[in-house]
């Protein structure tokens, strides 16, 4: 395991789920951690900080150092107040897992502007805020003359990068979300900052709520949110100083590296197109027409391809 001894961890969203695997592992590595968690419920409502409080007894029972948070992550003082915490009460910054998430699904013919709003506020503004705070403390630091090996690790989703019925909002927050991941490793390297991001399939009381998930297996289980967390631990590490503005699709033992949008067929035209001339190289190119995969086929796609790449 990557020894993170003296290193201070935020992770957001981690009374529950994945993030409470994060949480416990970054602390077993040897990182002290916030555990933020605003404690509400699947919709976003309500608040509760006795899950974070719960893990971070958890952690200190195994002997590791932590504090509870509870602020909202959307919020952009509840997020400086959060970073504030981290500083004053355990030493520093050097980790930053966002991770805190809510769902309203629904299909866009449904969708209310309220449900839209919800969900991209907790997913993007909740990453930007605390992103913000955290950058701004390692600039100053690197300013300072001081080393920074800062670790932003951002989460998305399979729903944001493959797409997936029902969830226009939480996917579209995903997706941004894995944008958002590839622009701050471009703006912060020069601060000695990676921003990495994950798309974990695991099963919580998210994914269940939406997804047929199975009862857990006897034996390994693939769905288990604890395979997450090593593939964040490892790239929290010093030694994962190179890597960084990557998407990683993580699914039982498969980890595999995305590639995002990459140019696919070229139609040119030199002197620009008639749109009549267009549509009928489209139409000879794809006279059965051409759409996107579903979710579950472009998920059985990457893990081909990460078995056959081992």
């Amino acid at each position: 395991m990557p020894n993170l001894t003296g290193k201070v961890a935020i992770v957001t969203g981690a009374g529950r789920g994945i993030g409470r695997a994060h949480a416990l592992a970054l602390a077993a590595a040897g990182a002290k951690v916030v555990v933020n968690d605003l404690g509400g419920s699947l919709a976003g409502e309500g608040a509760d900080v006795s899950p974070a409080e719960q893990v971070v007894e958890e952690i200190k029972a195994a002997g590791g150092e932590a504090v509870a948070n509870g602020e909202n992550v959307a919020d952009y003082a509840g997020a400086g107040r959060l970073v504030g915490q981290a500083v004053d009460e355990l030493g520093g910054l050097d980790i930053l897992v966002n991770n805190a998430g809510i769902l309203r699904d629904r299909m866009i013919v449904n969708m209310t502007e309220q449900e839209w709003d919800a969900v991209i506020n907790v997913h993007l503004k909740g990453h930007f805020c605390p992103s913000q705070h955290a950058a701004a403390h390692w600039r100053e630091r690197s300013k300072a003359g001081d080393e920074v090996r800062g670790r932003i690790v951002n989460t998305s989703s399979p729903s944001g990068v493959f797409g997936n019925v029902g969830q226009a909002n939480y996917g579209a927050a995903k997706a941004g979300i894995a944008a958002f991941t590839i622009i701050l490793a471009q703006e912060l390297g020069r601060y000695g900052v990676t921003v990495n991001c994950v798309a974990p399939n695991a099963r919580t009381r998210m994914t269940e709520e939406t997804f047929d998930m199975g009862e857990a297996p006897e034996g390994f289980d693939a769905l288990d949110p604890a395979n997450i967390s090593p593939v964040v631990v490892a790239l929290c590490a010093d030694e994962a100083q190179g890597i960084t503005g990557q998407v990683f699709h993580v699914w039982g033992g498969a980890v595999s590296r995305l590639q995002g949008w990459t140019g696919g067929d070229l139609f040119d035209a030199p002197e620009g197109w008639d749109a009549d001339a267009l549509l009928a190289e489209l139409r000879a190119k794809y006279p059965d027409g051409i759409s996107p995969r579903g979710m579950a086929e472009s998920m059985a796609s990457v893990g081909a391809r990460s078995l056959t790449t081992k």
